[in-house]
C-alpha cells in the first residue's frame, strides 16, 4: 500500500557549498535531501521510500563547531510503500523452485509463495520448472500473480522487507 508520510530530517550543507548571497541555499538543501533520502531505502515503520513530494519547512541552520558545516532541520512530505497482512497485491514471478516461487512487487524483491499455499497447483519439473493446476493455469517465470499477504518481516541488515504470501482465497492466482 502506498502511504503519504511527513518526515523530519536533518540536512548538512558543507561550508564550501554555501553562497554568500544565500540564493542557492534552498536548491542545495533540496539536492542534499534527495541524495540522503535515496540512500536511506526503507525503514521498519514507514516501508520503502518512493518519492519526496513537497518540502514543508526549513528550520534555522546551526553551524557545526568543528567543521563549519551548517545543519538545517527540514520537514518534508513523501510517498512510501509498505505491505500489510491481509492486503491483496500483484507481483511478478522471478524464480521458480520445487517448493515454491519468489515474486517481486514494487520495491519488495523477496516475496515467497510456498507450494503449500497454492491450492490445486503441483510442480512440473523440466528445463523451465513451473506449477500447473487441472485447468492448465500456469505459474512460471514472468507470470503476474494476485496474492494475499500472510506476513512480513523487516531485515535490518539489508534494510528491506521479506513477505510470505498465499493464493488461498477468491480471485487469487495468475492474472491474464
Amino acid at each position: 500500500m502506498f502511504l503519504k508520510v511527513q518526515m523530519p530530517w536533518n540536512v548538512i550543507i558543507p561550508a564550501d557549498s554555501l553562497d554568500s548571497k544565500g540564493l542557492m541555499l534552498k536548491k542545495a538543501i533540496v539536492i542534499r535531501l534527495m541524495d540522503e533520502f535515496a540512500s536511506k531505502k526503507a525503514t521498519k515503520d514507514l516501508g520503502y521510500f518512493m518519492a519526496v513530494t513537497t518540502l514543508e519547512s526549513i528550520g534555522e541552520g546551526r553551524v557545526r563547531q568543528n567543521t563549519g558545516d551548517v545543519l538545517f532541520p527540514v520537514v518534508f512530505s513523501g510517498i512510501a510503500f509498505k505491505m500489510f497482512r491481509g492486503e491483496i497485491l500483484q507481483g511478478v514471478v522471478h524464480k521458480v523452485l520445487k517448493h515454491g516461487v519468489f515474486l517481486k512487487c514494487g520495491p519488495v524483491q523477496n516475496i515467497y509463495l510456498s507450494h503449500i499455499k497454492m491450492p490445486d497447483y503441483r510442480y512440473v519439473p523440466g528445463e523451465n520448472g513451473m506449477f500447473m493446476n487441472d485447468k492448465h493455469s500456469k505459474i512460471e517465470k514472468d507470470v503476474v500473480i494476485r496474492f494475499i499477504v500472510i506476513g512480513t518481516k523487516w531485515m535490518e541488515a539489508e534494510r528491506e522487507f521479506q513477505a510470505l504470501v498465499s493464493l488461498e482465497g477468491d480471485f487469487l492466482g495468475p492474472v491474464s
